[in-house]
């Protein structure tokens, strides 16, 4: 177990490899707590802000970050998403307004990473903490989790051997932290390729809804970045053909293709070394729940650390990574279903099921992260 609240636990060291959402969201949130972690991360810098990457963020998020007033500043950056529709042959099949999710945030809204980073890293900033960048892990194999030891190259090309107290890897889905534990990452990868491009258009659009065009088979995806950039995606390789622009294009700013995985570890912490984000899980992101689960990881963590609770880390985690794993790929396997019979079928049934209140408000609640656990250091009520 941990050292509890006291003055020695607080000056326990504490090591984050990983700059990006999580790994920020777990030092702001350990620096608010007393602690002062050091993160270190293999890149240059934040997200550049052209590569829109995560882009949703959540009311269970902004209640995470609202103590630090990120969530303030993240809201005013962003942009609302106040409905989500799926249509087929130009026909609406679902409808789903997120103003039916009464609480203190909207369900969900629009902000590229690389801004969401940076409203992570400003508020860091006050705790005299920033990220190291150009600074690698090197880390073979961690003999001993419970006194992990590794090295780091900074850009230099010096190394340093270091030995925290308190390891996190939130270094990604390639993590080096996990890989260095010889945690497994089991998983599937879905066959088919997904394609995205953003657009910015010559004057504003309209961003308050996100939408989901069914070709059957096949899909087209649209959810807004910022007032005048759109990010389409799609299952399709031939989709920019398949945009119906709301507005003269003035330029693409980003494209990028992937393969969907649903993978995650278990248990995410051994030691004292834990896993967060995309190094414990990584998924589809239809639902907008990765970078969001990242970030809960992340609080939480935090918490338990302060609380000297941190073992208790991987039991009260992996149930809601694999409830949220299981609802992404549900999701994902609905958009992306061929079978004419499969695809008339839920044409059919989902207006249907979703005309049932109860049916309704459970979609609802999952977009807004209200589906797991609630964190017990927070009073709000959602």
């Amino acid at each position: 177990m941990g050292e509890g609240t006291g003055g020695q636990g607080k000056s326990r060291s504490i090591l984050i490899a990983g700059a990006g959402p999580v790994g920020l969201a777990a030092a702001l949130e350990l620096a608010s707590r007393g602690f002062s972690p050091r993160i270190v991360d293999d890149g240059t810098g934040p997200t550049p802000l052209q590569e829109s990457r995560a882009l949703g963020v959540n009311a269970r998020t902004l209640t995470l970050l609202s103590p630090s007033g990120v969530a303030e500043r993240i809201i005013a950056a962003a942009q609302p998403i106040e409905q989500f529709r799926v249509r087929s042959n130009r026909k609406i099949l679902i409808r789903l307004d997120t103003r039916e999710v009464k609480g203190r945030f909207s369900a969900v809204c629009a902000l590229p990473q690389g801004s969401t980073e940076r409203e992570l890293m400003e508020a860091l900033s006050a705790y005299g903490i920033a990220p190291e960048w150009q600074t690698t892990v090197i880390a073979e194999v961690i003999s001993d989790p419970q006194k992990p030891e590794l090295t780091l190259r900074s850009a230099d090309g010096t190394s340093e051997t270091v030995r925290p107290d308190i390891l996190i890897g939130a270094d990604g889905a390639h993590s080096a932290v996990r890989k260095a534990l010889g945690a497994g990452f089991p998983g599937e990868a879905l066959e088919a390729y997904f394609y995205l491009a953003d657009f910015r258009y010559a004057e504003p659009v309209d961003t308050h809804f996100a939408e989901i065009s069914l070709f059957d088979p096949g899909m087209v995806g649209r959810l807004p970045v910022t007032t005048d950039i759109i990010r389409y995606i799609s299952t399709l390789e031939d989709f920019e053909s398949r945009i119906a622009h709301p507005a003269a294009i003035a330029e693409k700013t980003w494209a990028s293709q992937f393969r969907i995985h649903f993978r995650h570890v278990e248990p995410m912490a051994k030691g004292n070394v834990f896993l967060a984000g995309d190094a414990a899980h990584i998924h589809s992101p239809a639902g907008a729940r990765g970078m969001n689960l990242g970030i809960e990881d992340a609080c939480w963590l935090a918490w338990l650390i302060a609380e000297g609770r941190e073992q208790e880390y991987s039991a009260l985690r992996v149930p809601a990574v694999k409830q949220v794993l299981k609802q992404t790929y549900g999701l994902t396997r609905l958009v992306t279903m061929q079978s004419p019979l499969a695809v008339a079928a839920r044409n059919f049934l989902a207006p249907l099921l979703l005309r049932f209140g109860p049916v309704r408000r459970q979609l609802l609640w999952g977009v807004a992260g209200y589906d797991t656990p609630k964190p017990p250091w927070i009073d709000w009520a959602e």
